[in-house]
């Protein structure tokens, strides 16, 4: 972490001044007492607005709405459900999506085209209108309903992802906080992944969707889980301003601190998606280190993250350490054997293209932890990329044999 940032373990969206956030439970799931399936978050400012969205072909109205309303830079309130993704239903999905749009701006006194929806669940089902009518004037927002929110747009996540960061710069304090949804159908292309960022900074609209680009393709574009990616991605930021100060430009010196800030945050909301993966029980690290350029790097790191043998051997503390060689090879980046260095956790295990005599024992013992990292160093340029994998255990399989029944 960057000393010139504060993390906020325990912030989230409405640590961000300005922002306020509500959730109730309407239906779309199956009722316990903290479960939440409908909310809110807003912004009692102005934003501009910026996004990055699934390259899926197949898209939902939802999002596809959403994308459209981002891209115009003045994004100041999002709706979300889950337990519904609002896909592959035809022409009565984007009718519902405009009525729920239309509904909560009116509700909220915005402009139809401040207003984005997000959905995430099952696909190929309505949305319950009825239930959805009648739950929206229900939400209560506050300053102090981040996790309500964060809650709302949870399927099988097992607790609300959040957090928050801040800096100090021009004689003001800038936070910026986030929620994150995320357990299976993870493999962003930018998984079923949401995540919803809030800044009080003013930040132009240019500089700000540049900004999420960058923390996207060193965040959650680096991370899978399972390998598939979802029709309703979405990576969103607002930007209020309240935390006053000039608005920050790509000219501002600010902009490089901005940018950094956001995408601390995002790696960290994107290793959290990945640590309550579906089955999951540990994470790993995968970081390629002087690649020719920083596309075989990107591209080397997430095929081994990606790669089901890797994962199963991490499932099991196997230092097969030729199932990580073997993904590097395929993945498309340029390698030479002979100069290939390999380390699991620190311990040297290939050098030069040879494989070091090492204790297997103490290796499997390294790779008891929770957290393992892969570092390769293929010793032919000064690219470097990291993406972050997790084991394939049965309880995913147990799970997705019987998502729907």
């Amino acid at each position: 972490m960057n000393q010139q940032f504060n993390f906020l373990s325990d912030g989230g969206t409405t640590t961000v001044q300005g922002f306020q956030a509500g959730a109730t439970f309407a239906g779309m799931k199956t009722f316990t007492e903290e479960k939440r399936d409908l909310g809110i978050l807003y912004s009692e400012l102005p934003c501009t607005s910026a996004g990055v969205f699934t390259t899926n072909e197949i898209i939902g109205p939802s999002i596809a709405l959403t994308r459209k309303h981002v891209q115009l830079g003045a994004v100041r309130a999002v709706v979300a459900n889950s337990g519904i993704a609002n896909t592959v239903v035809g022409e009565p999905g984007r009718k519902d999506a405009l009525e729920v749009v239309e509904r909560t701006a009116a509700q909220l006194g915005l402009a139809f085209e401040e207003v984005g929806f997000l959905s995430t669940g099952i696909i190929g089902v309505e949305l319950p209108m009825a239930l959805i009518r009648a739950a929206l004037p229900k939400i209560q927002l506050s300053s102090s309903g981040g996790t309500s929110f964060a809650r709302a747009i949870m399927t099988t996540d097992t607790h609300p992802k959040e957090a928050a960061i801040s800096y100090d710069y021009g004689g003001r304090t800038v936070t910026i906080g986030g929620a994150a949804k995320g357990s299976g159908m993870i493999h962003p292309n930018m998984a079923t992944m949401l995540c919803t960022l809030a800044a009080d900074a003013q930040v132009d609209a240019g500089l700000l969707q540049q900004t999420i680009k960058y923390a996207a393709d060193r965040s959650f574009n680096m991370i899978s889980i399972d390998g598939d990616s979802s029709t309703n991605d979405t990576l969103m930021i607002m930007a209020n301003g309240a935390a006053g100060g000039t608005t920050i430009t790509e000219e501002s010196f600010e902009a490089t601190l901005f940018r950094d800030a956001v995408t601390e945050l995002c790696i960290h909301l994107a290793k959290e998606v990945v640590r309550d993966g579906e089955g999951v029980s540990k994470l790993f690290q995968v970081t390629i280190e002087r690649a020719r350029n920083d596309n075989d790097a990107r591209m080397a790191a997430r095929t081994i993250t990606n790669s089901m043998l890797v994962k199963t051997a991490v499932h099991g503390n196997d230092p097969n350490w030729g199932r990580i060689v073997a993904a590097l090879g395929r993945s498309g980046a340029r390698v030479r054997e002979e100069k290939l260095a390999l380390y699991v956790n620190d311990v040297c295990i290939m050098e030069d293209g040879l494989p070091i005599p090492f204790f297997k024992e103490a290796v499997v013992l390294q790779m008891q932890t929770p957290d393992v990292v892969f570092r390769l160093d293929l010793n032919l340029g000064t690219a470097t990329a990291t993406a972050w994998g997790c084991n394939l255990s049965e309880a995913y399989v147990t799970f997705n044999s019987a998502y729907t029944t």
